[in-house]
């Protein structure tokens, strides 16, 4: 979902060498960056050569990692989205399509994946607040909607046309939105944010199951 060249993903028969661990840890290091100076000062406020200085990186070195500012705020939410639909993509076929939704969203909140799910309530705020950080959350989870449709329907091709796998998709991304939002309207102070998304899932997959 990076717009630049990707890290190729770590797997148990294939690690990270140390040249990928060095570029991921840098397009980590811009986002804290853009992170932090983005919640002390506002996005309008934050200048990619800022965010450069911050992370100890050149403004070319910069646009090697990210296009915008945007992408550097949203990188970490993108790459949970990233792990999610690998995960659904690695369930065991005998799983139904929204089986495999859920199973990958337990994968996830039982490795503890980053980004935190503070971290990810805080650029759910950010998005809502800026009008460039939600056109480009917008655009991703677009994008990943097709993607996640795609992987559904190569999963199960006899049962499973493009049109419902699209509108399976669908609803699997809201229940993501809708469990931050109601943890974040509940000052962070309710169920986990996970329980959340596991509890609106068992509701809306009743139509999928």
């Amino acid at each position: 979902m990076d717009s630049t060249e990707e890290t190729p993903a770590a797997t148990p028969d294939a690690p990270l060498g140390l040249r990928e661990r060095k570029k991921a840890a840098t397009r980590q290091a811009v986002h804290e960056a853009a992170m932090r100076l983005t919640r002390e000062h506002g996005l309008d406020h934050v200048t990619v050569e800022a965010i450069a200085d911050a992370a100890g990186i050149s403004r070319r070195t910069f646009s090697n990692y990210f296009a915008g500012k945007e992408d550097a705020v949203l990188y970490g939410r993108e790459q949970h989205l990233q792990r999610l639909l690998d995960s659904v993509r690695d369930r065991p076929a005998e799983e139904t399509n929204w089986q495999a939704l859920r199973a990958a969203a337990l994968v996830l909140r039982d490795a503890r994946l980053d980004p935190p799910r503070r971290e990810w309530a805080q650029q759910t705020r950010l998005a809502m607040s800026h009008p460039s950080l939600l056109g480009r959350q917008l655009s991703t989870l677009a994008t990943l909607e097709r993607d996640l449709a795609a992987t559904l329907t190569a999963r199960h091709p006899a049962t499973t046309d493009p049109v419902r796998a699209r509108v399976m998709a669908a609803a699997f991304l809201v229940t993501l939105r809708l469990a931050m939002q109601l943890w974040i309207e509940e000052d962070e102070q309710a169920e986990d944010p996970m329980e959340l998304m596991l509890r609106t899932m068992d509701e809306m997959g009743e139509r999928f199951t």
